[in-house]
């Protein structure tokens, strides 16, 4: 049975709210220096804590499996949940409520905190797939574009809530990473329903209209991050908070719109029954749906399969070699600010999320338009496009300029940001839909594994300059940004091989057939 679009719609906002709070690990660069003092712990130690919350992403494939035999509600409680008890068992300790927590105990901490990321994302991925069978891709695309704003509203929250001062920021982020995810989980958890709708025209109309909500919610955030005054972070925080609520004023214009359809319906009922009455004729049109491009089919890829294609692999490393690594330069943005003698590391973080929240819109947006003129378009094309510039940005670090630290951030932010948005609709792209909640959790393993790798590689040479003690200086990162820029730059390489082999199997004549024992190694 068909369930009103509105609940459609009204899921779809359930899931951008989840989205908008579902990056607290993205405020780590905030407190990250505080918390090296407060732990006493040296910069590789440091690292270590910022690559725990992408180490639970290695069991994020849990999350998938588990929303096969539970319902998607219990799946995002279960998320919320995990984050709760990870950073609200930290929180604790800073406030001195606990009296010992060891160093390893903090890094499991983080990393349950991390996976609890994964089970939210599993519910949103697949309540926009399930919902929008012929736009899932631009469902998806606005609803993790939300997730660039996380650093910023965190901060924001931070500024109106709590005022914290510069050297004491760590309590109150870790307080809110804690309890934002399970409060909007609560409050979201009973809009989210997997419906069966059918196709409507007028979805394009819609998509417009989110898309202008969610492009001046970005503007405001990017606006509000130029402010200094503390009414105007008050005045930023409502007028970001409005705009957050906004999108729900979809489902419940589509209510109305359903309501006065209903009316329509039921006089054109009588008018039917009154004129059967005098003619008994009945002519039956039968609407037949037009079978898709065999070309533009999805494959349905088993994970054992999958593991065995060299498609896969190119895609892995592609994207390690892209938003994995830009995720490292943010996750080090704090210490990269700090020994460059930049001191509103808050500034930079916001203008990285809003800039990654533009980025991460940017592919929904060209969705929407290619898909109204019933195009394609090729998503390793695409990340290759985004990979280029980032790494130009790591090399224009090796100045020293402040300007060039805006601009490399915002450029960094924008294209990780859009290389995660991109890879969500890439993987069913390459490997079908069935069985994307496991491959796509096991396709984000990338993320711990290159957070762990790069990040300690910047840590080590960092330490190197600097002792246990703060480095201070351009060359402390010189070398990381050189090595950067190159692996960046391989990444690019793999990433248009795998567009380049996409291409051409389907311009070959015997089609996939003929590729199919090209693609297991």
């Amino acid at each position: 049975m068909s369930l009103p679009s509105s609940l459609q719609w009204l899921s779809l906002v359930g899931c951008i709210w989840l989205q908008a709070i579902n990056g607290a690990n993205s405020d780590f660069p905030v407190y990250s220096s505080q918390l090296k003092q407060l732990l006493s712990i040296s910069q590789v130690q440091l690292n270590n804590l910022a690559f725990a919350s992408d180490a639970g992403k290695l069991l994020g494939w849990l999350s998938g499996v588990a929303a096969t035999f539970l319902t998607l509600k219990l799946v995002l409680l279960i998320g919320a949940c995990f984050s709760l008890i990870g950073y609200g068992v930290q929180f604790l300790f800073l406030a001195n409520k606990i009296s010992h927590l060891s160093y390893w105990q903090l890094f499991l901490l983080t990393a349950l905190a991390g996976n609890g990321i994964c089970w939210i994302n599993t519910v949103c991925y697949l309540i926009c797939i399930r919902n929008f069978s012929s736009a899932g891709r631009v469902a998806v695309g606005i609803s993790t574009s939300y997730v660039g704003l996380s650093a910023k509203i965190y901060t924001t929250l931070a500024e109106v809530i709590f005022h914290p001062v510069r050297d004491k920021q760590a309590k109150p982020y870790i307080l809110l990473n804690a309890v934002c995810p399970l409060l909007v989980a609560a409050v979201t958890a009973p809009l989210l329903q997997v419906t069966e709708t059918q196709k409507s025209t007028r979805s394009h109309n819609m998509f417009l209209v989110l898309f202008l909500i969610t492009l001046t919610t970005g503007t405001c955030s990017t606006l509000g991050s130029l402010g200094s005054s503390e009414f105007w972070s008050i005045e930023h925080a409502i007028s970001l908070g409005v705009l957050l609520i906004a999108p729900v004023l979809l489902p419940a214009v589509v209510k109305m719109r359903e309501s006065i359809e209903k009316k329509r319906e039921r006089r054109v009922h009588d008018l039917t029954i009154d004129e059967g009455r005098r003619d008994d004729r009945v002519v039956v049109l039968e609407l037949k749906e037009e079978e898709p491009n065999s070309e533009l089919r999805e494959e349905e890829v088993s994970l054992g399969s999958m593991l065995q294609k060299l498609d896969f692999w190119l895609y892995f490393f592609s994207y390690m070699f892209g938003a994995t690594l830009g995720l490292v330069f943010l996750n080090n943005l704090g210490q990269i600010a700090e020994s460059r003698g930049f001191s509103h590391v808050s500034s930079l973080v916001s203008l990285s999320s809003s800039m990654g929240f533009f980025g991460r819109l940017m592919p929904s947006l060209l969705e929407y338009y290619v898909a109204k003129r019933e195009g394609m378009i090729s998503r390793p094309g695409f990340m290759a496009t985004m990979m280029a510039p980032m790494a130009a940005a790591f090399f224009m670090l090796l100045k020293s300029s402040h300007l060039i630290l805006y601009i490399s951030t915002a450029i960094i932010g924008a294209c990780s940001g859009a290389i995660t948005s991109i890879a969500v609709s890439a993987t069913p792209e390459l490997f079908g839909t069935k069985n994307f909640a496991v491959n796509h959790n096991v396709v984000v393993a990338n993320i711990p594994i290159g957070s762990f790798v790069f990040g300690y590689l910047a840590a080590l040479l960092y330490q190197r300059g600097g002792g246990m003690n703060t480095c201070i200086g351009v060359e402390c990162y010189s070398k990381t940004f050189v090595i950067w820029c190159c692996v960046c730059s391989f990444g690019t390489v793999l990433c248009t091989a795998l567009y380049l082999r996409r291409r051409l199997r389907f311009r070959s004549p015997a089609g996939e057939e003929a590729n199919s024992g090209g693609d297991e190694e």
